[in-house]
């Protein structure tokens, strides 16, 4: 490059790489905790982030667009609470895969990869399993204040299967994530009642005990009028407690709404679309959401946690003969705040119809890319399945632009 005359250049190419190194660095010193909200079944975007009040009846369905403290950002008027906090968050309406049932769908969402059995509705996890994001955490970053580095809660999913994407496959049961299965909103949860496995090293077991500890005391000394501004629901309850596990050093948090699919309040709204959103869905998630995010910020958290709430897709353009919507993949939309993430940022655009992305389409491993670049671990490093093949740690591009001081 020298004898070519390119020094000019290689000079400003190394200010450019030492400034996104020293960017990356920044980023990396600030990060501390996510947490990971799903919303199991699907939300529909058009009925939430992304509506189209412009397009034909049979798209844009019932509800109403509102104004939000962003100008020019409209969502869903029954998200009033998470309106007022706009200005804290960026919404994404460009992610597409090509996963049409849930299990599949759920590896894209949770793990950030394609699986390779293809897009079956039964799919498990196996010992070979692609690993959560958490689990990924687990094997590459230290825990934090005895704290194990990754929490989920309050209970495993299920699809007839276990939900896929809730394990660390073949990173092994050692990078399993620390499973709560009891509603933080009933009267009687104590987390040292929960049982903890037998098979675990003694130091993850110690590990493990002592969040017990640590979250039963937080459980005590709650304060009730912060636990009804979450809302006296199991997901406003499990928020508060993704805040008190953060609080307390744990790095990686799932918050897992909803249980099972085929249950009525499910996200999978094939039916009744608009009622269910109105009076079951959304207003418990408006209040909690909205909660989380103020909690956050006004504890001086947010600018250290990542908050993340996405589904494993979203739901048709058009809506059926049952008033519901169905399974929709190639264009949704999901949430991000704190962390640095620039707030009140719209990333990315869905068509007039929001079937597929018009500008900027964003994948899984793209948001994947993000996590673990926001941790300080580079997307490219390698990790290797139980039969020694190679994977990067994420096959997408991390989101630099999303974040502030970042290039």
């Amino acid at each position: 490059m020298l004898q070519a005359g390119s020094l000019g250049y290689l000079g400003l190419n190394l200010a450019a790489l030492l400034h996104a190194a020293q960017a990356r660095a920044a980023t990396a010193q600030q990060a501390k905790s996510c947490i990971l909200l799903f919303y199991y079944g699907g939300p529909s975007h058009l009925d939430t982030w992304d509506m189209k009040p412009g397009a034909p009846a049979e798209v844009r369905g019932e509800f109403q667009p509102i104004a939000t403290r962003v100008p020019g950002v409209r969502i869903c008027e029954h998200l009033p609470r998470c309106a007022a906090v706009l200005d804290k968050l960026a919404i994404i309406r460009s992610m597409h895969h090509p996963m049409r049932n849930h299990n599949a769908a759920a590896v894209e969402a949770l793990c950030g990869r394609t699986p390779l059995r293809g897009d079956l509705e039964l799919l498990a996890d196996d010992p070979n399993s692609f690993p959560c994001y958490g689990a990924v955490l687990s094997s590459r970053v230290p825990a934090q204040r005895d704290a194990p580095v990754h929490v989920a809660l309050p209970h495993v999913m299920y699809n007839v299967v276990q939900l896929p994407g809730q394990t660390a496959g073949f990173l092994g049961a050692a990078n399993n994530p620390f499973q709560v299965n009891r509603d933080p909103n009933d009267p009687g949860f104590r987390v040292d009642a929960l049982e903890l496995p037998a098979d675990l090293p003694l130091a993850r077991l110690e590990n493990r005990q002592a969040l017990l500890t640590l979250v039963d005391a937080q459980t005590r000394r709650a304060e009730q009028r912060l636990r009804e501004r979450y809302g006296q629901t199991r997901l406003g309850q499990s928020l508060l407690l993704a805040r008190r596990l953060v609080e307390a050093g744990v790095c990686f948090v799932n918050v897992n709404d909803k249980i099972a699919n085929g249950q009525l309040e499910n996200w999978d709204s094939h039916e009744n679309n608009f009622g269910r959103l109105k009076n079951d869905l959304l207003p418990p998630t408006d209040r909690a959401f909205s909660a989380l995010i103020e909690d956050l910020d006004t504890r001086g958290l947010l600018a250290t946690t990542l908050v993340v709430a996405l589904a494993e897709f979203g739901r048709t353009p058009r809506i059926n003969k049952n008033a519901g919507r169905d399974h929709w993949p190639d264009c949704f939309s999901l949430v991000l705040a704190g962390g640095g993430v620039k707030g009140g940022l719209v990333c990315g655009a869905s068509d007039r119809n929001g079937a597929f992305p018009a500008a900027d389409p964003i994948t899984p491993q793209d948001l994947a890319a993000t996590l673990f670049w926001w941790f300080g671990l580079n997307p490219a490093a390698e990790i290797r399945d139980l039969t020694g093949r190679p994977y990067r740690l994420a096959e997408g591009e991390p989101l630099r632009h999303l974040f502030t001081g970042t290039v």
